[in-house]
This record gives C-alpha cells, sequence and structure tokens, in this order.
C-alpha cells in the first residue's frame, strides 16, 4: 500500500500550521502529518457486513486523517461495553472487519484497531454476563457489581488481548491500540478504587501495573516487534483516591520500557464528577496532562487528545506540549475533511464540532448509532451521498434559514441543484443565533457562518428578510419543490400579567441587551430555560428557574446535563420544580409549590420559556395548491425539538426531492 502523497500546503495568510504538517512515525509506521483520528464506539460495528462501517472509515481517510483508531472492538463477550460492538476475536466478524481494513487503504489511508475490555463498565443487560474486574467494586456507570477475577479468568483475558492483536494484523491492519483508560478494564486494575486485590495483580502500586504491562507484553508476543502498538494510558483519571500524577508518570515510562510504540493519553473516567469534553470546558485545557506523559516517556511518540477541536489548537498544543501527535476525534465527526480542507487552506470551510455531545457521546454512552449534530451524513455515508446527481432543471425554495432549512438548501446546492432560501429575519441561523448567546456555546455563531459561506459557495440564493405566508405564494412561483423550514415559536401561556412591559419570551431575552440585572423569574426549565438561566446569571442577575413538571432539563443529553445542572447551583441559581403558576405580578411571580403553599417569587423581569409550537404557515396554501413539498423541523412538531433532529430532518428532505423522478 502506498503513502499519500501530500502537496505542499496553500498559505493563506499565516493560518497554516508548520508542526503539523511534518511527517512523524509510530514504530514501523510512517504517518504524512501529526493529526490522527481518535478512536469512537460508533453503534454501527454490528450491522451485518461492514458496509456503513466502511464507508464511514474511508471517508474520513479520504479527508485527511494520517492514522485511523477504530472504536474499540471486544476481545471478548464478556468485555463488550454494549451490544453494538465488534468482537475481533469472532470468526464471524472477519469478512467486516477486513473490509474496514481494506476500505482504508484504497483511500490511501492508515489504520489501526483498538483492542477493548470494559471491565465493571460492561453492561450485564447486554449479553446477560456478568462484568469481570480486578475486584467486586460497584460501578455508577454500568450500574452493576462486576465478579473479581480469579487467575483463569486473568488468563484467558490475557490471551484474549494476543489473540486479538493477532487476528488484527492477520485482517490487513496496520497497527493496534491497546486501550487502558477511561476507566476500562486496565486502567481499573491501576488504581486503588477498583483494584482492591493482594495477590501478584495488586496491593501496591508496583502488583497494580503488572496485569496491563502483561497484556502489552502478550500482544507485543503476538504480533512481533515489527507491527506497530499503541497503548491509550489515562493522563488523569479525576477520580478522588484514584492513582496519583507521580504513579501514572511512572506508568508511563513503563509501557515505554515494555515496548509500546506510542502513548496515546486519555482523560478521566465516566464516573468522575469532572467535566472533560462537553462545551463547557475549554479548548485545549487538558494539554498540561500530555505533557507530563511527555516528559516521563522521553522519545516514546505521545499522543494528546481531549476536547481539542481545530487544527489551529493542535498547532498549539504541538508546540507548547511538546508531544508528537494530536487526536481529533469528534471534529472527524463534523468535518470529514478537515485535514484536506485546513490542509489546502481553507480552514474557513471547516464544519465545527460545537462539542454538543448530543449524537455522538451521548448516543456512544447508550449504545445506539451515532452521527453528528451538525453533520447527519455521519455514520450514514451510504444512506445520504455527499454529492448526490440533481433531478431536476428548475429551481427548489426553501422557507426558513435555520439549522433545518441551512442543511437543506445546503445539500440540495451540493447536488448542483438552483435553490433560493427564504429567511424572514435579517439574518440566517434561526435557533442557532439564540444559542451563541449563551455562555459557551459561542462557537454556534461559527456554525452559522459556515453555512452562510458553503451556501455562497454553492450558489444558493438567500433572500433575508423575506418573510412568506400563506397570501404571499407568488414569491415561490416556478420553484419545482418548497421545503417547508419555518420552525417554531414561543409557547405563550395563558397567564394573568403575561402582558406586562417586564415579561420577555425567550427569543427577546437572549438578542436583546439584558433588560435589568436585579432578580429574574424563568418560566419553563426544559433545555432553553436552563440555557436562559445560564445567560442571566452571567449577566448577574439573580435566577430563580421554575418548572410545573419534574425535572429540571430532563431531556439534556447525559453527558451534559449533570455538568449545567452543577453549574447553575454553583451561580446560585434556584430551582424549584413541581410549581404552579398563579400570575405576574408587577414585582414578581406567584406560585404555588408542590404542598400548595403559595409564594410570591421576587421579580424585575421574568423570561417564558414554556416550550414551543410549530410554526407552519405553508403546508395548507402549498397543499391546496397542489405543490411538492416537504415540512421539515419545528415546523413539523415541536415536541421533543432539538437541532439534531431539525438539520437531519432537513437533510433527508432534500435528498427525497434530489431521488424522486422529475
Amino acid at each position: 500500500m502506498r503513502l499519500r502523497r501530500w502537496p505542499a500546503p496553500r498559505r493563506r495568510g499565516a493560518e497554516v500550521p508548520a508542526l503539523c504538517w511534518l511527517a512523524g512515525r509510530i514504530g514501523s509506521l510512517s504517518l504524512p502529518h501529526r493529526i490522527v483520528m481518535g478512536a469512537m464506539h460508533l453503534g454501527i460495528e454490528s450491522q451485518p457486513g461492514g458496509a456503513a462501517l466502511a464507508a464511514f472509515y474511508a471517508e474520513r481517510a479520504r479527508g485527511g486523517a494520517a492514522l485511523i483508531i477504530t472504536g474499540g472492538s471486544a476481545v471478548s463477550r464478556v468485555g463488550a461495553g454494549g451490544r453494538h460492538y465488534s468482537f475481533v476475536n469472532e470468526p464471524a466478524e472477519g469478512v467486516k472487519l477486513r473490509r474496514v481494513a481494506a476500505a482504508v487503504h484504497r483511500a490511501d489511508g492508515r489504520i489501526a484497531l483498538q483492542l477493548f475490555h470494559a471491565g465493571r463498565y460492561a453492561f450485564e443487560s447486554a449479553f446477560g454476563l456478568q462484568p469481570l474486574a480486578p475486584s467486586a467494586v460497584a460501578s455508577r456507570f454500568s450500574k452493576s457489581t462486576p465478579r473479581a477475577m480469579t487467575a483463569a479468568d486473568i488468563a484467558q483475558t490475557l490471551e484474549d488481548f494476543a489473540s486479538g492483536a493477532r487476528r488484527a494484523r492477520e485482517l490487513g491492519f496496520d497497527a493496534v491500540e491497546i486501550m487502558g483508560s477511561e476507566g476500562y478494564l486496565l486502567n481499573q486494575f491501576l488504581s486503588p478504587l477498583t483494584n482492591l486485590r493482594n495477590d501478584e495483580w495488586g496491593g501496591d502500586p508496583a502488583r497494580r501495573t503488572r496485569f496491563p504491562l502483561a497484556v502489552l507484553h502478550r500482544v507485543r508476543q503476538a504480533v512481533g516487534r515489527e507491527f506497530p502498538v499503541l497503548y491509550r494510558l489515562s493522563g488523569a483519571d479525576l477520580m478522588p483516591g484514584s492513582s496519583t500524577a507521580e504513579e501514572t508518570a511512572g506508568f508511563a515510562g513503563l509501557l515505554a520500557a515494555a515496548g509500546a510504540d506510542a502513548l496515546d493519553v486519555g482523560i478521566g473516567w465516566h464516573e468522575s464528577q469532572i467535566p472533560t469534553v462537553p462545551y463547557t470546558v475549554t479548548p485545549g485545557a487538558w494539554t498540561s496532562c500530555a505533557a507530563r506523559i511527555k516528559a516521563a516517556a522521553g522519545t516514546l511518540p505521545v499522543i494528546a487528545s481531549t476536547r481539542i477541536h481545530t487544527v489551529e489548537l493542535a498547532e498549539r498544543v504541538l508546540e507548547q506540549a511538546g508531544v508528537d501527535f494530536i487526536s481529533l476525534a469528534r471534529p472527524f465527526l463534523a468535518d470529514p475533511a478537515i485535514i484536506a480542507k485546513s490542509r489546502a487552506g481553507q480552514s474557513h470551510r471547516v464544519n465545527l464540532c460545537l462539542a454538543c455531545n448530543q449524537a455522538c457521546i451521548d448516543r456512544s454512552l447508550a449504545d445506539e448509532a451515532v452521527s453528528c449534530m451538525v453533520n447527519p451524513r455521519a455514520g450514514r455515508e451510504l444512506e445520504l451521498p455527499q454529492r448526490p446527481c440533481a433531478r431536476r432543471r428548475g429551481w427548489m425554495a426553501v422557507v426558513g434559514g435555520g439549522p433545518a432549512g441551512l442543511e437543506a438548501a445546503r445539500v440540495l446546492g451540493e447536488a448542483g441543484q438552483r435553490v433560493v432560501l427564504f429567511e424572514a429575519e435579517l439574518q440566517i441561523g434561526g435557533q442557532f443565533r439564540l444559542a451563541s448567546r449563551i455562555p459557551g456555546k459561542a462557537d454556534y455563531a461559527c456554525t452559522v457562518a459556515y453555512f452562510a459561506r458553503e451556501l455562497d459557495r454553492l450558489g444558493v440564493e438567500v433572500r433575508a428578510g423575506r418573510a412568506i405566508e400563506s397570501d404571499s405564494l407568488q414569491e415561490l412561483e416556478g420553484a419545482e419543490a418548497v421545503i417547508v423550514a419555518t420552525g417554531v415559536r414561543p409557547r405563550r401561556p395563558l397567564l394573568r400579567g403575561i402582558e406586562l412591559p417586564h415579561v420577555r419570551a425567550y427569543p427577546r431575552a437572549l438578542l436583546e441587551p439584558v433588560a435589568d440585572d436585579g432578580p429574574a423569574v424563568v418560566l419553563g426549565a426544559g433545555g432553553i430555560g436552563v440555557d436562559v438561566a445560564h445567560y442571566l446569571s452571567h449577566a448577574g442577575c439573580r435566577v430563580t428557574l421554575t418548572r410545573r413538571g419534574a425535572p429540571i432539563g430532563e431531556h439534556i443529553g447525559r453527558s451534559t446535563r449533570w455538568v449545567l445542572l452543577r453549574a447553575l447551583r454553583e451561580r446560585g441559581v434556584e430551582m424549584l420544580t413541581g410549581v404552579s403558576y398563579e400570575g405576574i405580578a408587577p414585582d414578581g411571580v406567584l406560585i404555588r409549590d408542590d404542598a400548595g403553599r403559595g409564594r410570591l417569587i421576587e421579580a424585575r423581569q421574568v423570561v417564558i420559556a414554556a416550550g414551543q409550537e410549530p410554526h407552519d404557515p405553508l403546508s395548507p396554501a402549498l397543499e391546496r395548491a397542489g405543490r411538492r413539498f416537504r415540512v421539515v423541523g419545528g415546523a413539523r412538531a415541536a415536541a421533543e425539538l432539538d437541532a439534531v433532529r431539525a438539520f437531519r430532518e432537513g437533510a433527508l428532505a432534500a435528498h427525497a426531492l434530489l431521488s424522486e423522478q422529475p
């Protein structure tokens, strides 16, 4: 297999990095530059045949990843993280995994298979198998208590890792990575929190290193000296009482001496109370951990990962931390061509990962099929071709410039279809314009800017400030088809005092200056209400967040909700559930609590975030006129609306119209 020959970087001012594009080596493996794609469980690994999995990885190889590390392939059923993992040691999986490696090679890429064992993080419900771990320490993550591994279990697990590595080499993979981070089995052996043994496999720091070192030794024996073996270790467990920084650095030195070809640094356990990857975490926050590992590893290549989301940041980490490679994971979901675009001096065309976790990590933790909020093609490359063919000679209309409409217009434009996008406001973006006002979500404005540039590049005509209503369909005259993406309107509850001047719906509250930095009450505590409470609290308001039902922010994703609620508590936001609203007064909101007691909550401003209603002024008229149309996003249904659904429905509607016969 030949190595991709990269052209010299095109310079656009000073934006093209230098260190990122230097060639590098991991063991015997030559790599064209310093950015690899990190492991992500995709939830499509179990699909028969492996065509979807192969298409996903091949597209990232074409997009320029120097090395792709697959999501974990379980070395045994008892070590799987869920039902939808791949199983490297099972004969039936061979055709699928071989297909993945071959597809990446045809795209001139390199790929490593990650060898995985969840230990106490395995879910007993997946296969009815009690998880195995160093000791019988219950897991809050998997909500099960594992069985302490016997000598026979340890011997079998060592053999499982060795045979998995041998099989990966036979199936055509270029390397393997041993998963020893994020609180999985090998990490559990290292930690005094989960390794309570007092035998040759535990009892002091030295003996706790024996099992992971034995795994590395057996893997090396199985594949030989020339086959690259990476080890993903935890740079910081972020668990009180777990391995110390000194022990972690010492272990890195042991791995280097034991024959690892590179160390890939992960951060945190799934049970940690310190967030590591959501948008609330500053990009590059964990660089110092990788730097400490590099100092301990000497000349051995070290890969920094976790909350690095752009090539520009990757360049700074390479320079400041002294590491050898950077691992990006979620950014390759958002834009498979992030490397090719950046290398060509077109980083302004990269679809930015927003670290929202909604369609990726949250689904992965539930063992569901992973995708990406801003790129609904991720994981569906076969179903949604990158450049569908236009079937119509005329033009198509998209009404609404929020997430659903923007994605629909982009897909149509990518197909070469003539498109006109109508937006009632003077700016496109819809709900993303509001989201970009929330602390930590400024990057949402980058997504709007990305779509503006893409629509311009694709020749999509954007007519802003043009509201299309049922009595103005002449604007759509001649359109081959119409996509209605007119979004939602805030629900206006029937409540005494709602007309008072200090009461505002959430769009006004977010887009206009904060009316008063005094006490504020937010009515409604779903995702939008939580965002509004953050916004107001950062503006200096004393905020009370209220909700008729419970709990607060119940539909916010698993990996983010606890972070946001803790941040609200730290900012002094009072959160009340189970309330009933009696009315709004000039000096506050009258409620009754869940015990029936009346109360006035003082407020100098009141924000209504009590849900949304579909806004579809066009469907009846379009249907009467016999027009071809699709309704997507919030205009179709406001219940359980999020941006993931909006982008996905916009893409699906565009593909459906393109596939119809003229």
